[in-house]
């Protein structure tokens, strides 16, 4: 079954900033700042009583975004963010009837694993590229390398403890199409409306090299 895959979404940029927006009024200006630092794609995560409100206004008002829904968990969820703008959605993992949802979308979905036997379920689904979380605590990178060998037809997008620290770990391994990481949308800078500095975060790490290839 072939599903429609987050593949063109992910070639736009190495990694996508997972944003968490607790005041509405620093959605715009902070997509803002990663469109304009050249991370198109922006996951904004469904934590807080706003994140609705925030996909609505990023999809409405920032020119080049390209908005997603993140930490969807359950069905209504959906509904609630494809009728908000969303774009993409992301899990953080995916229980047999989140998996089932997800395969009737006309939308690409990253659905969450953090095993080698939830990855290989999930590509049965039609499933091609595979949000891998909580990448650090999950064996990481090693983790991913040790499986392209015997998987080599899975890709990934890990998040979850990915920095400027271990980030090349990742996007060095071929069965990594991108990154997904909150070190580019620092909480510090957000609260303080410092988005140059997340223009600059952006900026750097649109930059990155990455082994994989999307043909």
């Amino acid at each position: 079954m072939s599903l429609p895959s987050p593949l063109s979404l992910l070639a736009k940029a190495p990694v996508v900033p997972v944003v968490v927006i607790e005041r509405l009024a620093d959605a715009v200006p902070l997509a803002r700042a990663l469109v304009d630092g050249g991370l198109p794609l922006i996951e904004i995560t469904l934590r807080t009583p706003v994140a609705l409100e925030a996909v609505r206004a990023v999809a409405a008002q920032v020119e080049g975004a390209v908005v997603g829904a993140g930490t969807v968990v359950e069905r209504a969820q959906i509904e609630a963010a494809l009728e908000a703008g969303a774009t993409f959605l992301v899990s953080p993992g995916t229980t047999p009837a989140l998996a089932e949802a997800f395969a009737a979308l006309q939308v690409p979905v990253m659905a969450g694993c953090a095993t080698a036997s939830e990855a290989m379920r999930l590509f049965e689904m039609g499933f091609e590229v595979l949000k891998f979380f909580p990448a650090e605590a999950s064996g990481g990178a090693g983790f991913l390398k040790s499986i392209a060998g015997p998987l080599p037809h899975l890709r990934f997008c890990p998040t979850g403890g990915i920095g400027p620290g271990n980030v090349m770990d990742y996007l060095s391994l071929p069965n990594v199409l991108a990154v997904g990481g909150s070190w580019v949308v620092p909480n510090e800078a957000i609260r303080s409306g410092d988005f140059a500095k997340v223009h600059a975060l952006a900026a750097a790490a649109a930059t990155l090299k990455r082994a994989a290839t999307f043909a």
